[in-house]
């Protein structure tokens, strides 16, 4: 297996190209346990028939666990708008159209959205009462059973010549409310300082799916608190300060 052609790397993994193929090797310190459920979560999607990369094997290269897919070839959402920001409602609205197919299948073999989000919100920073609002909040939000991407953002989302669309990265799939998936992807534009593309997607996303805006609104302090546990110190502040508006939202 050919590791020269490096087309990404993470805190936790490199990602290599060899032919058709796409490497994931993670970090030695990468727990096994990890590794084998992202591919868990890639196996049990593929059979909804959601346009993604095939799971082809998961093996060890040179003591690293690693997870072979199918290599997807165009250029990611983020891309396109970047080269051409005219286009960009038209790209994000083939996005929520995209989210929105995803958020019509069910995949009962997944992990609750909401016992996840519980889990890491209590391992967050925030003040015991701010978890409490936190964690009521979301007790008391809709048990809802879609499949939620997870991570569903404009680097996710890779567009062939054709204009045909495959979605990446299913390591955060669960089944929970689809409004949440939504507030994680209003939530990746504002931390890439796109403003303007988290209110153009908010709005899209709301006026296809028959969603109302302040119902999503009232995801994004729980979904940005779960969240703050895995991000960048620069992104973890910005998330910190929305989840701390929940006993006010």
């Amino acid at each position: 297996m050919n590791l020269d052609r490096v087309i990404a790397v993470r805190n936790t993994k490199t990602v290599y190209r060899d032919g058709d193929k796409c490497i994931k090797v993670f970090n030695s310190s990468y727990k096994k346990s990890r590794v084998l459920n992202e591919a868990l979560n890639q196996s049990i999607v593929e059979e909804t028939g959601i346009k993604m990369p095939k799971l082809i094997e998961v093996l060890m290269i040179d003591g690293k666990w690693s997870v072979v897919s199918e290599y997807i070839s165009g250029k990611t959402i983020a891309q396109l708008i970047s080269e051409d920001p005219s286009k960009k409602r038209e790209y994000i609205e083939k996005m929520v159209d995209i989210q929105l197919e995803i958020h019509s299948k069910t995949c009962p073999m997944l992990r609750k959205l909401k016992d996840r989000m519980n889990e890491k919100i209590s391992r967050t920073d925030l003040p015991a009462t701010t978890r409490y609002h936190l964690h009521d909040r979301l007790e008391g939000m809709p048990r809802h059973t879609k499949l939620c991407h997870g991570d569903f953002n404009a680097s996710n989302v890779v567009m062939a010549d054709d204009g045909s669309c495959c979605v990446l990265d299913w390591a955060h799939a669960a089944q929970g409310n689809a409004s949440a998936d939504a507030a994680w992807s209003y939530l990746c534009f504002r931390l890439d300082g796109d403003d303007e593309g988290a209110g153009m997607y908010l709005d899209l996303f709301c006026e296809k799916s028959g969603t109302a805006g302040e119902y999503v609104q009232k995801w994004i302090p729980v979904v940005a608190a779960s969240q703050s546990v895995k991000e960048t110190e620069k992104e973890r502040e910005l998330l910190l300060s929305l989840a701390s508006e929940a006993k006010y939202v």
